[in-house]
């Protein structure tokens, strides 16, 4: 299992949702996401880390969210009529949580083919700090960032957000 774990994921073709994070556009393999919504009131949850914005209530049940610009460390910004709540399906060890990422902007659907994407570049060192990108998507004028949001969080970030939501 520890070993199945270390080898990172290189990205599918098939159809992404993109989103935008401050100058970059990241994808999303459409399948992980469930809905897209605008922002909405989030309640704050003490004790958790930074990037855990609190949970919202959404159609009774409760959901943790998280500011993925904070969880990337980069710097805060004010929300926008274009911030969205992006709802999404991770999975952790054999249970799927529902949690919500909030993004600057959605962008659009995108398909990818195998011809258009490229495996992650080395950063040097380790890869665990960026071992969730999963590829890098090419398009006629710009390079998608592909993100295996399953990865994005690491165990101790999920079991943290999966208390907030059970507070």
């Amino acid at each position: 299992m520890a070993v199945e774990s270390a080898v990172a994921r290189i990205a599918q073709a098939g159809k992404y949702l993109s989103f935008v994070l401050g100058d970059e556009e990241y994808g999303l393999e459409i399948l992980k996401v469930q809905e897209i919504n605008g922002m909405m009131d989030v309640t704050r949850v003490p004790r958790t880390p930074e990037y855990v914005r609190g949970v919202i209530n959404l159609r009774g049940r409760v959901i943790p969210i998280i500011s993925l610009r904070q969880k990337f460390t980069m710097p805060s910004v004010e929300d926008t009529e274009k911030t969205c709540i992006i709802v999404v399906q991770v999975q952790y060890h054999d249970t799927q949580i529902t949690m919500g990422i909030v993004v600057d902007e959605v962008s659009e659907v995108l398909s990818i083919g195998d011809g258009q994407i490229e495996p992650p570049p080395s950063f040097g060192g380790g890869m665990e700090e960026a071992d969730f990108i999963t590829g890098m998507g090419k398009l006629e004028d710009k390079v998608v960032i592909l993100l295996d949001i399953d990865r994005v969080l690491s165990g101790t970030d999920l079991e943290a957000i999966a208390q907030a939501a059970q507070q």
